[in-house]
Parts: C-alpha cells; sequence; structure tokens
C-alpha cells in the first residue's frame, strides 16, 4: 500500500508522464504510472492512490469506459487531464464522477491545487453531521441551516440543493445532474428552472447575492459550491 500523498497517473504520452513526475514531485508527491486502461486499474487496485490523473486518450479503450469503471469501486478523486476540450466531454467526465477536468497544455501550479483542493474535499467525511463555511452552517442531522447564527427558513427543494452542493463543496456539478438528482429525468432540460432556485438560494445564505462566493456559476457547465 503507498501514502497518501502518491498519484496514479493514467497516460500513454511518455512526456506528459515525466512532466508531471518532475513537477508533482516538487510538491513532495509520489508517483506512480500506468500506459493504459488495463494497467491503471490494476494499479489504482494495487496500489490504492490517493488520487487519480486520467487522460481520456488511451490506447486500448477510451477514458470515459475507464472512468466509469473505476467510479463503480473507487472512492477517492479522479482529475480528467485530457486535450479533449469540448463541452460535451467536460459534462460527461463530470457526469461520470470525475471531480475536476484540465485541459492541456496545462499550468503545473494550476493542477497542484486542484489535486491538493480534491484530496482535503475527500479526506472531509460527508456524513460529518455539521458542515461549516464561514459563517454559513448546515446541520444535516436537524435540517437545520444557519447564517450568522440566525436559522435560515429554506423550503425542501432549496435545502436538498443547498445540500447536495454543499456535501460536493469544491466540485463542479453539472446543470443536468443537479436537475437529475432534484427534480429527477423529466427536468433534465430545465436550466432556467435550475437558475430561479439558484438565485432563491443566493439571496438566503449570500452576504452578498450579487456577488455570490458560496454558489458560484461554472458557466455553460454548472455550478460549485466554494468556501
Amino acid at each position: 500500500m503507498t501514502d497518501d500523498r502518491t498519484i496514479l497517473i493514467i497516460d500513454d504520452e511518455v512526456q506528459i508522464r515525466r512532466l508531471l513526475e518532475i513537477s508533482l514531485s516538487t510538491y513532495g508527491f509520489n508517483t506512480i504510472f500506468a500506459a493504459s486502461g488495463r494497467e491503471g486499474l490494476v494499479a489504482a487496485a494495487t496500489h490504492s492512490p490517493s488520487l487519480v490523473i486520467l487522460d481520456l486518450g488511451l490506447p486500448d479503450m477510451d477514458g470515459m469506459k475507464l472512468l466509469l469503471t473505476l467510479m463503480e469501486w473507487y472512492t477517492k478523486p479522479v482529475i480528467v487531464l485530457s486535450v479533449r476540450s469540448s463541452e460535451d466531454d467536460i459534462i460527461n467526465a463530470l457526469d461520470g464522477g470525475a471531480n475536476d477536468y484540465l485541459t492541456k497544455p496545462f499550468r503545473s501550479g494550476e493542477l497542484v491545487a486542484r489535486i491538493r483542493a480534491a484530496i482535503r474535499l475527500s479526506e472531509e467525511k460527508q456524513d460529518t453531521p455539521v458542515l461549516e463555511f464561514g459563517t454559513l452552517s448546515i446541520d444535516l442531522l436537524n435540517h437545520v441551516v444557519r447564517r450568522n447564527g440566525e436559522i435560515v427558513k429554506l423550503t425542501t427543494t432549496e435545502y436538498s440543493l443547498l445540500t447536495l452542493l454543499a456535501r460536493n463543496s469544491g466540485r463542479v456539478l453539472t446543470h443536468q445532474f443537479i436537475l437529475k438528482e432534484i427534480w429527477g429525468y423529466g427536468y433534465l432540460e430545465q436550466t432556467q428552472y435550475l437558475r430561479v432556485f439558484i438565485a432563491q438560494l443566493r439571496k438566503k445564505i449570500e452576504e452578498n447575492p450579487s456577488n455570490p462566493t458560496l454558489l458560484i456559476t461554472e458557466s455553460g457547465i454548472g455550478y460549485r459550491f466554494g468556501s
């Protein structure tokens, strides 16, 4: 078993693997490598890395197929690092379970920052009874939300939306994922419906709704709960 500073890189490009090895070691991370999807699955199962960096263009299988396979049992973060930059590719990867998505070429500093954030968030147990984000607290056991110590009155739907985003703090959730989780498959195209509820929530939990710091819009993709 490896320690909690080990990153598994699944990428068939030798130059990328070498670059990542140098960059990540500078920040104290250990790296292990796989040049194919099958090798990646074996390495993830054998070494239990704290995070996987996944390229979508693999020689033996599509990276999305590998991602979906990983999500069946791998519980730690996955960051997709790919030359594919279309909105559909990004949305499909995030909906498929990826915690983050960066396109090549990338900046090493930004990648490391996202790795650190993903690992930090994964270590925070999702069954924590109270989530705290600055002046906002969410009591999951009693379904009570407070801002600056005062109870915030939310509808059932607003509370469900808030807790979905807060439990995934730091992770971009796509419009379709949120709509499916909160309202069901019949609402997958109702992005305007979602915008209305986000606006309502911002008025209730943000210090300045016109300049939100908690409910962050990821243009064209979805929303991220930031702290």
